[in-house]
């Protein structure tokens, strides 16, 4: 503190009390980015009727004197931030006058003002902490915004504020006193009191519990995002919001009252399942504020007592809506035993790991509104005297977390308000998102015996969009055809061109298939047809795609076998297939296994294949028949076997046609799979079916 701000409060008689805990998490925030707004709490009320704006400047005069809060500053006493509480403070209220302009520039200006109001920093050190303004719209309505700090506020303190100008601007305007009775205790009585109680054996209890529940690694959520999360976490946000219907609600209380829990309960238990079925994780660390005044003495004050308590549910085993539903209620009320420790302490213990990219602890927070202390009614309205006051959102424009769903409970049902971080969340995403969440609402609500995987996020017009609308994928095509048809087609409308190139050496489409016309017959003379497997065992070259087209087009199906595979591998995999040919090169032999498999050597051999016919051998088959067989690697037992037959990948190769128009817009096709990855057929197929050059 500097000599200047000394004298100054010993001239003014101010007092100087220790910040809450929660107030010295928030100061150190603001040195470390003074100037932000992102601590403001605005509110805005629409005011209908004659007012009477010296009566509403008295009442606020009134409850600034009230409320020891409203004429707080901080300053800095031996480098620790302390309260300065001012005898009297002036909080003038701002008038702005609109009521010449036309209605919808009123109303746009209206919005830019409360936006800009609401975006309004405050300096910590000079105050007021506290604004007022009114927006005159018409003679008989405006629009009056209240912002607070939060080190000096939270959300039941504005519900005691509206309360206080409703019940005083009323009595003033009919010449009354003040109709509520001295504050028996201030916020900085509160403050200190914490401090001196919650220590020693009270702080480390309760400190064990937490430390249990949350340590020493909590999880991060990781929601599917619409945009790749920022390296450093933004503020910017924006606010989407949802009605959930009344009698949907009212079914979720008598559920509730038959399961012994609280709305609440039942409602983080919901939403726990749908970030189960979004992101796959069965720990999930949610945060929700608690009032935190536990004493009758604080539920009447302005200040910032609201704590925020992480609540971390396991949804592992896939219980049933009613056991998960009774893990929340013991956890819930865990957690409310151990309420008193300051979410600022809880960090500071654990010390989670920390990332500039997300929030510790948690990322998602939930919140049920039903008691804030207030004097609006169920629908956020008041009628005092000759005005009605009705308090309206206002979109700051920020987002504390990933996601806050803050639901309220109102007449015609729980209006749902969701503040999302717009560098991850699209809004059309954040819409689906809360008509999920209600979706699954109406689920538990008609089967809470259900395991949370069988409960269905989807209304039935997304069931009805993905199964049948999105699922329209069918196709016309020529289905009877083989993968060799294909290929015999591009040999006939354009012979010449290369089919095959590796290393400088090429075939064109007719060699191709001439070459691979002569091996069929050779195979079919072994007994080779339909759903016989064939070995090939080769290294890359023009004679391996011979080898393919071949075993195509004597009918039966090639299975791949790399010459490099381990002996064992190899002979398993010829015995397991009952492959009865096999197709290599005379210098591999000797790398692979003895078997009762034929080995044709093509290099060996060429003469006696140059002795066959070279037209198409015209071999009865069928599109279900196998083309080919490919084992998978084996790592977590066996290695299996799977038939891929021609029509599915015939049909995958018009679909690929279709994307990528492959004839007219892909003529070379890099092949760099190992044979016996499917990634191979694929190239092939692309290539050979389309007319390109592989």
């Amino acid at each position: 503190m500097t000599d200047k701000n000394q004298n100054e409060m010993a001239e003014q008689e101010l007092y100087i009390f220790p910040t809450s805990f929660a107030q010295q998490r928030l100061w150190f925030l603001d040195q470390f980015e003074p100037g932000s707004p992102f601590y403001n709490i605005p509110t805005a009320v629409r005011i209908k009727g004659t007012l009477d704006i010296a009566a509403l400047q008295d009442t606020i005069d009134e409850i600034v004197y009230r409320h020891e809060s409203l004429r707080t500053t901080f300053d800095k006493e031996n480098n620790e931030p302390v309260q300065v509480i001012h005898p009297d403070m002036e909080c003038p209220l701002e008038i702005i006058d609109l009521r010449s302009l036309e209605k919808e520039e009123r109303e746009a200006e209206g919005q830019r003002l409360a936006l800009n109001e609401a975006r309004t920093p405050f300096d910590l050190q000079k105050g007021p902490l506290f604004r007022s303004r009114l927006i005159r719209l018409q003679d008989d309505e405006a629009i009056m915004l209240v912002t607070m700090h939060h080190i000096i506020s939270d959300g039941w303190s504005i519900g005691v504020f509206m309360r206080e100008v409703a019940l005083i601007y009323d009595a003033f305007t009919r010449d009354q006193d003040v109709p509520l009775p001295e504050l028996p205790i201030q916020y900085a009585d509160f403050s200190k009191w914490q401090r001196d109680w919650l220590q020693g054996e009270v702080l480390e209890k309760q400190l064990n519990y937490w430390k249990e529940t949350l340590g020493p690694v909590t999880p991060v959520l990781e929601l599917p995002t619409d945009k790749p999360r920022p390296a450093i976490q933004s503020s910017r946000g924006a606010n989407f919001h949802h009605r959930i219907p009344r009698e949907l609600y009212e079914q979720i209380i008598a559920l509730s009252r038959r399961e012994g829990v609280t709305p609440f309960m039942s409602l983080l238990a919901v939403f726990n399942i749908l970030l189960y079925r979004y992101s796959g994780q069965e720990d999930i660390c949610v945060g929700t504020p608690i009032a935190n005044r536990t004493q009758s003495e604080t539920e009447g004050l302005i200040g910032f007592f609201v704590n925020t308590l992480v609540l971390r549910t396991d949804l592992s085993g896939n219980p049933t809506f009613s056991e998960l539903l009774q893990r929340t209620r013991k956890r819930t009320l865990e957690s409310y035993a151990h309420q008193d420790v300051p979410f600022e302490m809880l960090v500071e213990v654990l010390q989670p790991e920390r990332s500039m990219s997300h929030s510790p602890l948690f990322q998602v927070m939930f919140i049920l509104q039903n008691a804030t202390g207030g004097a609006m009614g169920a629908d956020n309205t008041a009628a005092v005297s000759s005005i009605q006051m009705e308090q309206i959102e206002v979109d700051a424009g920020t987002a504390t977390f990933d996601i806050t769903v803050s639901l309220a409970d109102q007449t015609r049902g729980l209006l749902a308000s969701v503040e999302y971080c717009t560098d991850l969340f699209e809004q059309e995403t954040i819409e689906r998102f809360i008509r999920q969440y209600e979706n699954l609402l109406a689920a538990v609500a008609a089967h809470p015996q259900s395991r949370i995987s069988d409960l269905s996020v989807l209304s039935e017009q997304e069931r009805h969009l993905i199964l049948k609308e999105w699922n329209r994928s069918a196709v016309h095509y020529n289905w009877q055809r083989c993968m060799h048809h294909l290929v015999e087609e591009q040999v006939r409308r354009q012979p010449a061109a290369v089919a095959v190139a590796i290393d400088g050496a090429h075939i064109t489409y007719e060699q191709l298939n001439r070459r691979a016309n002569q091996l069929a017959r050779h195979l079919r003379s072994l007994g080779v047809g339909a759903e016989v497997p064939v070995g090939i065992s080769l290294e890359k070259s023009p004679d391996l795609m011979v080898a393919v087209l071949a075993v195509l087009k004597a009918g039966g199906g090639y299975v791949p076998m790399d010459p490099d595979y381990p002996p064992e591998r190899l002979a398993y995999m010829i015995e397991d297939s009952a492959t009865p040919v096999l197709i290599t090169h005379g210098s591999l032999v000797e790398r692979l296994p003895q078997s009762a498999a034929k080995f044709i050597c093509l290099d060996r051999e060429q003469e006696t294949l140059e002795q066959y016919e070279a037209d198409n051998p015209d071999v009865p088959l069928n599109p279900q028949n196998m083309a080919y067989m490919i084992y998978t690697s084996g790592t977590t037992g066996q290695a299996k076997g799977t038939v891929i037959s021609h029509q599915s990948w015939v049909n995958s190769y018009y679909a690929w046609e279709e994307a990528y128009e492959l004839k007219t817009r892909c003529r070379s096709h890099l092949q760099m799979a190992n044979f016996s990855f499917d990634v191979f057929a694929g190239d092939t197929i692309r290539a050979l079916c389309s007319g390109g050059k592989l």
